[in-house]
């Protein structure tokens, strides 16, 4: 037998048990990636016979399995593909969730973008659901009588596109949109001279790219017609698109 420095190698018996058991012992919070198993030899420790060539180690960079149970979270920055339908009881975020009926919904609709007037700052929004690209803005108004714009409007929306609403509070005040300055600043005006006192909402249309295409025929979101990289679309990763 090999000398083997003082240590002992384990002895080989000739039986075996091929039964599905549990692995059990302590709980690593390290993150490590899985060893292969080595079909070329092992170390001499191990109790091998003399002969075996001692190869390096196999990682599971690609790993598969068929079935895997999460207990409490998956963390990384990667790129998850997924072919299939997620179902969850919980929120999933920018990922494709299947509703109790069947039907894949998407997930709320975030996107980051380099700030259109301010350079090294980023603008995020979140986004409503509707046949254009479109921004709103809303507040309420009291005692005066303009509305001030977002500053980077005049960079990010076409100033024509521009709609306002008004919802009069407390009482009637027949208020009038009298002009819209620049894309920057609309004029509010009572007819009846009332104080005024109102909530509004204005809405407008992005001027970059072109403009959406609302029904299309396809079975993905590639089959789309237009330009693909201006959207973030669920299923697609958004950092791989240049912004």
């Amino acid at each position: 037998m090999a000398d083997y420095g003082g240590f002992i190698p384990r002895s080989i018996d000739n039986t075996k048990n091929c039964a599905d058991g549990p692995t059990t012992g302590q709980a690593s919070t390290r993150y490590d990636y899985i060893q292969k198993h080595t079909t070329g030899g092992n170390d001499p420790l191990t109790g091998l016979p003399d002969g075996y060539t001692v190869c390096d180690k196999w990682l599971h960079y690609y790993f598969q399995v068929d079935r895997i149970q999460l207990n409490q979270q998956i963390n990384g920055a990667g790129l998850i593909n997924i072919t299939g339908a997620i179902t969850s009881g919980g929120t999933i975020l920018g990922a494709s969730v299947q509703d109790s009926g069947g039907n894949v919904l998407s997930a709320k609709k975030n996107f980051d973008i380099p700030h259109p007037t301010k350079k090294g700052w980023r603008l995020r929004h979140t986004c409503l659901e509707g046949p254009e690209n479109g921004v709103y803005f809303r507040g309420t108004l009291k005692d005066k009588n303009v509305i001030e714009l977002p500053e980077y409007w005049t960079g990010l929306v076409d100033i024509e596109s521009i709609t306002v609403q008004l919802t009069q509070i407390g009482s009637s005040q027949d208020l009038i949109v009298e002009r819209i300055e620049w894309g920057k600043r609309i004029i509010i005006k009572s007819g009846v001279a009332a104080n005024i006192h109102c909530h509004y909402l204005v809405n407008a249309m992005r001027k970059d790219g072109e403009n959406l295409i609302v029904e299309y025929q396809g079975e993905t979101p590639a089959d789309y017609p237009g330009n693909n990289d201006e959207y973030s679309v669920s299923g697609f990763h958004y950092d791989s698109k240049q912004g």
